[in-house]
Formats: C-alpha cells, sequence, structure tokens
C-alpha cells in the first residue's frame, strides 16, 4: 500500500508540474476577476474588439474551407472511383508537412507585385503598376486561404475513416431508391458523418487560434498578435497573461465543443460489408479528380515548388556553415524534447496502467491538455512562472553568497524543453497508450508472479513490445518540436537560433529566398510522419473495404 501510494503521489505531482503554466494563465484570469485591471479595461476600449473580429471572421473562414476542402474530398476517395483516386488518398496528407507560415511565405513570393505570377501577367498584357487590380494576398482572406489548404486535412483524415465505416445498407438502400452520388452523400452520408466533421473542424479551428506566423506575416491582427504587441511592444507581462488567458477561454469553448460531438458519435454505423463503389466516368470522373487534385496542388504541390525554386537561387546557403548550425540546433532541440516527452509519456501512461484510479487517470488526461492549447499561452504562463523563480533565486543567492547568478532557468533551453514537454505531451502520450493498450495485462500478472518488480516488467517485457510505439512518439513529437514557431520565439536563448526562427526572421526582412532552405529543410523532415501516417491509412482501407494491396 505505501508504494502504491508513493507511485500515485508521484504521478500526480508529475501532471501538476506540467500543468503550472496554464494554472498561470487560469490565475491571472480569477484575479482579473476579483481586482480588475486597467490595462486590460484599456485594451478593451481600443484593440480587443478588432481582436474578437478578426478572430472570429477567421475561424468561420477556416471553417468554412475546411469543411468544404476535407468533406468532398473525403467522400470522393472513398465512396466513388475514378482516375488517380487511389493515388489521391494518401496524397491528400501531405499539406499537413507544410507548416502554415511556410506556406504563407510561398505565396507571398508567388503572388505578390514583385512575383512571377503578376509579372507574368504584366509582361503579357503591357500593364503597369495601378493599371490592373489583383486580390491581396496579405490580407483576412489570404490568411483563412493559406489556413484552409494547410489544415484541411485534420478534417478529411476523421470523416474518411467514418466513411469507411459506415454501413454499406445505408448507401445501398439509398441507391435502390434512385440516389445518385450526390445525393447519398447529401442525405444519407454526411448527416452521419456528422460528429466526425465536427471534430476535425475543432482541431483545425484550434490550430488556427494557436498560428502566430501567418497572421503576424499577413498584418492580420489576431489574439495571438495581440499578446506579442502587448508584450513586447507595450512592455506589458501582465497585460499579455491576460489576453493569453481570454484565448485560453476560447480554446476550452472548442475542446467542449469537440467533446459534445463525440456524445454524439453514437449516431454513426459501422460497417459489415463494403459498399460497392460509384464508378466515375466522362465529365463526373474529371470534375471529381479535378476537385481532389485542386487541394493538393495549392496546399502542397505549389509551396513545395516555390520553396525547392528559392532553395536552388540561393544554393550557397546549403554550404554555409552557419545554415548547418542552425539545423544541427534543431534537431538537437528537437531529439532532446523528443527523448524527454517520450519518457514523461511512458512514466505516466505505465503509470495509469498500475494504479488505475480516478485520481490518476483524471491527472494524466489534464497532463495531455496542454496539446491543445497555443504554444504562445503556454509560454506566457510559464515565462511568469519561471521569471519569478528566478527572482527568487537571485534574492536568495543575493543574500546568502552576495552573488546574481542571473537568470537560470527563464530564457534557457530549460525552459523551451520544459514548454515543448506541455505542448506536445498528449502526442506522445496517446501513442504510447494505444500501444499499451494491445499488451494484455495477463502478462504483467504472470511477471510479478515470478518476482519481477514493476520496473522491470517495463523494461524487459513492455519495452520491447513498445519499441514501434515508442519510436512512432518520438518521432512525431521531434517534428512538431521542429516546425512550433511561437513558443520558440519567447523562450530561445538570446544567442540560440533555430530553422523555423530563421525562416521566420528571413521573411519578416522580406528575404523570401532566403527563407527558402530553411523551410524546405523543415518540410522534408515534416514529410517523415505524414508517410508513415498515410501508409496506416492504406492498410486501415485496404482492411475495411477488403481491397487488395497496391504499389
Amino acid at each position: 500500500m505505501p508504494q502504491q501510494f508513493w507511485r500515485q503521489t508521484s504521478l500526480v505531482l508529475t501532471a501538476v508540474v506540467l500543468g503550472i503554466p496554464l494554472l498561470v494563465i487560469c490565475w491571472s484570469l480569477l484575479d482579473l476577476l476579483v481586482s480588475g485591471s486597467e490595462t486590460l479595461s484599456h485594451l478593451w476600449q481600443t484593440v480587443v474588439p478588432e481582436y474578437i473580429r478578426n478572430s472570429l471572421a477567421l475561424l468561420l473562414g477556416v471553417a468554412i474551407g475546411v469543411i468544404l476542402l476535407g468533406v468532398s474530398t473525403a467522400w470522393l476517395t472513398t465512396a466513388c472511383r475514378f482516375p488517380g483516386q487511389k493515388f489521391l488518398s494518401w496524397a491528400l496528407l501531405l499539406p499537413l508537412a507544410m507548416p502554415a507560415y511556410i506556406t504563407a511565405y510561398t505565396y507571398t513570393g508567388l503572388l505578390d507585385f514583385s512575383g512571377p505570377v503578376q509579372s507574368t501577367l504584366r509582361s503579357l498584357t503591357g500593364w503597369g503598376f495601378g493599371d490592373y487590380w489583383f486580390p491581396e494576398i496579405r490580407s483576412l482572406g489570404g490568411a483563412i486561404a493559406v489556413l484552409s489548404l494547410v489544415l484541411f486535412p485534420y478534417v478529411y483524415l476523421i470523416t474518411r475513416a467514418t466513411f469507411l465505416q459506415q454501413s454499406a445498407t445505408t448507401i445501398e438502400a439509398g441507391r435502390s431508391l434512385g440516389l445518385n452520388p450526390w445525393q447519398c452523400f447529401w442525405r444519407l452520408a454526411m448527416p452521419l458523418a456528422r460528429p466526425a466533421i465536427v471534430t476535425g473542424t475543432t482541431l483545425a479551428l484550434m490550430e488556427t487560434l494557436a498560428d502566430y506566423g501567418t497572421v503576424q506575416y499577413f498584418g492580420v491582427t489576431t489574439f495571438t498578435t495581440g499578446i506579442f504587441r502587448t508584450w513586447y511592444g507595450l512592455g506589458d507581462l501582465n497585460g499579455a497573461l491576460q489576453l493569453a488567458g481570454i484565448l485560453l477561454i476560447a480554446v476550452v469553448m472548442l475542446m467542449l465543443i469537440e467533446q459534445w460531438s463525440r456524445r454524439a458519435a453514437r449516431y454513426d454505423q459501422r460497417q459489415q460489408r463494403s459498399a460497392e463503389p460509384f464508378r466515375l466516368r466522362g465529365w463526373r470522373a474529371l470534375a471529381a479528380a479535378s476537385v481532389c487534385w485542386l487541394p493538393l496542388l495549392f496546399g502542397f504541390l505549389l509551396p513545395a515548388s516555390q520553396l525547392l525554386s528559392w532553395s536552388v537561387q540561393r544554393w550557397q546557403i546549403w554550404q554555409s556553415a552557419e545554415f548547418w548550425q542552425l539545423a544541427g540546433n534543431s534537431f538537437l532541440l528537437a531529439s532532446s524534447a523528443a527523448l524527454l516527452v517520450m519518457l514523461i509519456a511512458l512514466w505516466l501512461a505505465y503509470g495509469r496502467r498500475q494504479v488505475n484510479n480516478p485520481v490518476v487517470r483524471t491527472s494524466v488526461t489534464l497532463a495531455g491538455l496542454g496539446y491543445a492549447m497555443p504554444g504562445l499561452v503556454i509560454a506566457v504562463g510559464l515565462l511568469l512562472m519561471l521569471g519569478r523563480v528566478d527572482q527568487w533565486l537571485i534574492a536568495l543567492s543575493q543574500d546568502w553568497f552576495d552573488y546574481n547568478p542571473g537568470l537560470l532557468l527563464s530564457g534557457t533551453l530549460f525552459a523551451l524543453l520544459f514548454a515543448y514537454s506541455v505542448r506536445f505531451l498528449s502526442v506522445a502520450l496517446q501513442t504510447i497508450s494505444a500501444g499499451l493498450a494491445e499488451i494484455r495485462p495477463s502478462m504483467d500478472e504472470a511477471a510479478r508472479i515470478q518476482g519481477y518488480s514493476p520496473l522491470q516488467v517495463l523494461r524487459r517485457i513492455h519495452a520491447p513490445l513498445l519499441r514501434p510505439s515508442i519510436l512512432t512518439a518520438l518521432l512525431l513529437v521531434g517534428v512538431d518540436v521542429l516546425k512550433e514557431l511561437p513558443a520558440t520565439l519567447v523562450l530561445r536563448p538570446f544567442d540560440f537560433n533555430t530553422l523555423a526562427v530563421r525562416a521566420y526572421e528571413m521573411a519578416g526582412d522580406e528575404r523570401l529566398a532566403d527563407a527558402g532552405p530553411p523551410a524546405l529543410m523543415m518540410v522534408l523532415v515534416g514529410l517523415i510522419p505524414v508517410i508513415l501516417l498515410s501508409r496506416a491509412m492504406l492498410k486501415s482501407s485496404r482492411k475495411a473495404l477488403k481491397e487488395p494491396e497496391f504499389v
């Protein structure tokens, strides 16, 4: 009993430590409600209404965009057969490898006044400046378009899985009544897939609220840009903290919507056999292929081609020692964070398996909520907490040794690793928990009967069986850390730079071509988990539809 008590206590303490940044934000909100804030009152009278309008417009536009792109492509690649359907069924995940802010840079380079599109238009028509109208990419509409193109795979992936699981008898009943593919989709498949659509859309909207690089580069003022402006422009950390609290409330509301949609998932149907697909020919096949190819073209192929072109133009950057120093910093940070997060996730997941009571389950669940929180919110709360700890350590050192050690925690790699652990723990936790769920509890019991301690059971039995899950968790977290921008911008040491920050700095200085090599490096690394996810999806599709394997 004492041993189990200490295990439970250590698990709960681990979860509490990981939740401290979010607790700091919540405490600031509570303090705001009790005492009020002159800074926030001033912000409410000046800029907060603009933040709310732009954020709501951005959320609405992205929601419409990802639903239109994700649901249409999911239905066409699942229920219809047309040339290129098998390739598109997994290739539509490729936009996930493109960070939104990188896509924003590429489209700015393509569509601004000096870009190839407008330059070609002027050379063909003889027009000059002011002689024609061209849509402005650096606008709210441009941000909606870019985020929709990058985030629609969230809706596509979840909705397609639902379409694969729907009962064949439902679709066949509709077809027997004379419904065409469009009518079967609109009247039968889409209402049954509504919870999945809401879930995928909610995930995309969480990423939209967390985005900083895209909206900042396009000049769209949202809560994320407002937090940076209040912090760095006004030097008001408390005001930034309170804005972060408002953003946190919006994220929690989206999480509640997502949970509500899961409760409604009971209206879905599990298939007993696969339905006969709609065979499209002629103009219908061409239209279906176009609907699926256009998101892939504009979401991945064009931005990747632009990055490749810039990288060729700046080939000397690939030969510079500074570039490879940046790459080394990025991969060192990503690998260190991935290893740390994997160990924490393994500790929590295995501890929940050993001490499976409501307190531990709730604590582990709360520890995994950081992934739903914007990295900027986590960074603000963490910096305030570490700043106060640093002040206490400095005062203690001066009292005892008459020595000022400076900042020991905030503005260091420790702060970055802490933020990454909070932000990406859920990714590793879910992966390892899924692997543990496939190991029968009887194996644990047999090992314990033979006198193995829980640590020996983990090391000798579970670790070898969990190797694929552990490697997957390391890979996913590493790639997420490599692409993370807001938390890295806020918490990195002054003399430490990464690929993501360099790409952001070059784009901010309008040196888009110089941003190509670091951006392309991140995209190439980001393709690895997308390829793994595509392979897993293909296997699932073959199993569900009982199709023969293909290359």
